[in-house]
Formats: C-alpha cells, structure tokens, sequence
C-alpha cells in the first residue's frame, strides 16, 4: 500500500471535478438534513467532506503529485484554515458572514475539526489506494 501512495499520478482532471461537485453536495446536504444522520456524528460530516473536497481540489491541480504529498497538503490547507479562524479582524470576520466565505473559511474554531478534516483526508487516501488496486487487477 505505501508504495502506491508515494508513487506519482496522472490523475484524470475530469473524474476529480465530477468527485468535486458530488463531495460538495454531499456536504451541503449533511449540513441542510442533519436530522438524517446520527447526532452523535454533529456537524463533522460536512468538515470531513470539506477536506475531501480539499484533497480531490488539489487532485485537479497537482494531477500529477503522490497521493502522500496530495494528502500532506491537504492536511496542510485543512489545518490552516481552521487555526485561520483564530484571527478575527473585522474585515475578515465581515468576509466569514458571507455563504462563500462561511463555506471556504468556516466560522468558529474547534479542535475536533482537525479529526473530522484527517478523516477526509484518509478518505480520498483510501479511494486512490483502492482504485490504483482495481487498476492493477483489471490491467
């Protein structure tokens, strides 16, 4: 399994973009229906599909990136984003009351979201793994 995460990609732009959207409307709906799913679960749906996001995001750009440095950076992107919410000028607070800056900033700071974003990470880990799997089996 290591080996075929550290290895490079030559990722599909088109299927990530499709994953894109699919994995930000999953997420929207886990936070409009939450009543759907278990409450212990909470908002963290949507932040682990928020870092999925990220993950197959920077999947479209680095197409070409290991699946490790895909995911490291992910990490990276998930982990500022959330110690970001810690600064809180008005100008950038104003930015967080808008939807596209709620949805890409997110509003409060919590230390389970590191977990929830490490989840969604593993997850867009797993799927690669899998599919490079399915791959070598078919091919």
């Amino acid at each position: 399994m290591r080996h075929s995460l550290q290895a490079a990609r030559n990722r599909n732009r088109a299927y990530y973009a499709v994953a894109v959207v699919i994995t930000i409307a999953a997420g929207l709906t886990s936070r409009h229906f939450p009543q759907y799913l278990p409450a212990c679960l909470g908002k963290y749906p949507g932040d682990t599909l928020w870092a999925l996001m990220v993950f197959l995001g920077l999947g479209i750009v680095f197409r070409k990136a290991s699946s490790i440095r895909l995911g490291l950076g992910a990490l990276v992107f998930s982990f500022a984003i959330e110690t970001l919410k810690l600064y809180q000028p008005p100008w950038l607070e104003n930015i967080r009351q808008t939807l596209p800056g709620q949805l890409v900033l997110g509003r409060g700071f919590f230390w389970q979201d590191f977990v929830a974003y490490t989840i969604g990470v593993l997850m867009g880990l797993v799927a690669e793994w899998l599919i490079t799997m399915i791959s070598k089996t078919r091919g």
